[in-house]
């Protein structure tokens, strides 16, 4: 196709787009909505991942060693976990830290710290909190704990308790839900995009055909294939810029108008911060999401119509 040929499209599609000022207003106003549901799956994924963070970085289990427990081992213990591929951090709490954390805690319980001054010795022992990269990680790292690797050398374990069995059911449950609920995510935002697509392609076929006209006109005068669809892509890939322009500052506005509810309804999370952080994906994913929309649904809907 020849460069004067690929100028006269150019300009077809763009006068086409202006021309038909109701119809590329309704084509617009629904490349709109679509992107709009697009891009509200990318900040709602966003969202759930940060909530899973913070629930899973509630969940850990504790290592409560035995009174007196020589420090060394326990620090030996400490490196031995932390090069466990399955560990994200672990932090070791001295058993006087322990005392202190306690005291504070009871701080307001006059009965409790007038006991705790009566014995002659610090009744906590050292622990070590342990959190794991993923919450199914935790059943291998208990086994772990039970191996003959964690023993001080006189043979003994120095571990007193380890609260694995009491969050068992939590971590459990846990598990459970965000598995459950990435797979229905995934399903919820596959669904999404496809009624978006179907619509899109209707509305963008009626434009054409209510230029039908037109392209019989051009099929009459021997206007090639190319040329005949040709226009209509340029339209609705004009159409997906402008569409993606729009839904870009649709949510720049909400996300600025949804900061001061972010502490209060979204548990810290911060749309506006995620939307400047992530400004150059989000604007690949709208973007090129309503250029390909809409070059593809006018090149199916124009290919189906010439069919009929």
């Amino acid at each position: 196709m020849h460069w004067i040929s690929i100028k006269r499209i150019f300009k077809s599609g763009f006068v086409s787009f202006w021309r038909n000022g109701f119809v590329s207003l309704s084509s617009l106003l629904v490349m709109t909505i679509t992107l709009l549901i697009i891009g509200g799956v990318v900040f709602s994924g966003a969202f759930f991942d940060y909530t899973l963070k913070q629930i899973k970085n509630k969940v850990d289990i504790n290592v409560y060693f035995v009174i007196g427990a020589d420090e060394s081992n326990i620090l030996s213990m400490q490196n031995a976990l932390k090069g466990l591929p399955e560990v994200d951090k672990v932090i070791y709490t001295t058993s006087a830290e322990a005392l202190q954390n306690f005291r504070d805690k009871h701080k307001n319980d006059t009965l409790t710290l007038q006991a705790l001054d009566l014995l002659d010795e610090n009744p906590l022992g050292a622990s070590l909190n342990i959190k794991a990269k993923d919450p199914s990680q935790y059943a291998g790292i208990a086994e772990y704990l039970k191996s003959p690797d964690v023993l001080s050398k006189d043979g003994k374990t120095i571990i007193d308790k380890v609260n694995y069995e009491q969050n068992k059911v939590v971590i459990d449950k846990l598990n459970t839900i965000i598995n459950s609920s990435q797979r229905i995510a995934f399903w919820f935002t596959l669904l999404f995009i496809l009624i978006s697509i179907i619509i899109t392609f209707n509305t963008i076929r009626l434009a054409i055909f209510i230029s039908k006209d037109e392209i019989s006109v051009m099929r009459l005068v021997g206007a090639s294939s190319k040329y005949v669809k040709g226009p209509f892509v340029v339209s609705g890939v004009l159409c997906g810029a402008i569409a993606s322009a729009i839904a870009l500052m649709i949510f720049a506005l909400g996300s600025f108008w949804l900061l001061r509810l972010t502490d209060t309804y979204f548990a810290g999370f911060s749309f506006l911060g995620y939307f400047s952080a992530n400004f150059l994906q989000i604007l690949f994913i709208v973007l090129g999401s309503g250029i390909v929309l809409g070059a593809v649904s006018s090149y199916l809907a124009v290919v189906k119509y010439l069919k009929d």
